[in-house]
């Protein structure tokens, strides 16, 4: 069995719960593979982009996922960790009017954008559709920072993961992206299993 090694019991509450990620790069396909190891079944996926060569640093994609669209190279890849996951995938743009509609069956979601405005955009929007649920956030990735600033911080039902620092380096690491990717997945395993804190 897949998930025998995960603490007894937890795989049969995750395999209940349904997990939303709004944008299946760097952050959002980590933390899609991390949650899907770790029992959640059902997932909804979001991303308008397609994979490129110069996405392979830092996202949970191949050479061979080259010029597929990253919500359905993504499914794929949880489907081939788990074939009895649910998912439904959304190769869109997501605008603030779609959030309600889209995300409405997920128990909380995963905010992997890039952009700042559409971070905002989702948080603000999730908020007012949906008060009562978290969103685990992903910020300050860029760059090289300290790894003891890593951290989460959190505001109602809103979780930041990451270093909260705008970096003065461009570009982006592998671990570092890993790393605020799978704090995100563990934040969210950790509320659908002890309820928020």
């Amino acid at each position: 069995m897949i998930f025998e090694r995960n603490p007894k019991g937890t795989a049969e509450k995750l395999g209940n719960k349904t997990v939303a990620v709004a944008g299946c790069g760097g952050l959002g396909s980590n933390a899609a593979v991390a949650l899907a190891r770790s029992g959640i079944s059902s997932f909804i996926l979001a991303d308008y982009d397609k994979i490129e060569e110069s996405n392979l640093n830092r996202q949970y994609f191949f050479i061979e996922d080259i010029g597929k669209t990253k919500v359905y190279a993504l499914e794929e890849k949880l489907i081939n960790i788990n074939p009895n996951v649910n998912i439904i995938s959304f190769f869109k743009k997501i605008e603030k009017n779609d959030v309600a509609e889209l995300f409405r069956k997920a128990d909380l979601v995963i905010e992997a954008f890039d952009s700042r405005d559409s971070k905002a955009m989702l948080v603000e929007s999730w908020v007012e559709n949906f008060p009562e649920k978290p969103i685990i956030c992903g910020n300050g990735i860029g760059g090289l920072g300290n790894f003891e600033d890593i951290k989460i911080v959190k505001r109602k039902n809103i979780y930041i993961c990451g270093d909260m620092e705008k970096s003065d380096q461009e570009g982006t690491f592998a671990p570092k992206v890993a790393i605020v990717a799978n704090m995100q997945a563990f934040t969210a395993i950790k509320i659908l299993l002890e309820g928020m804190s």
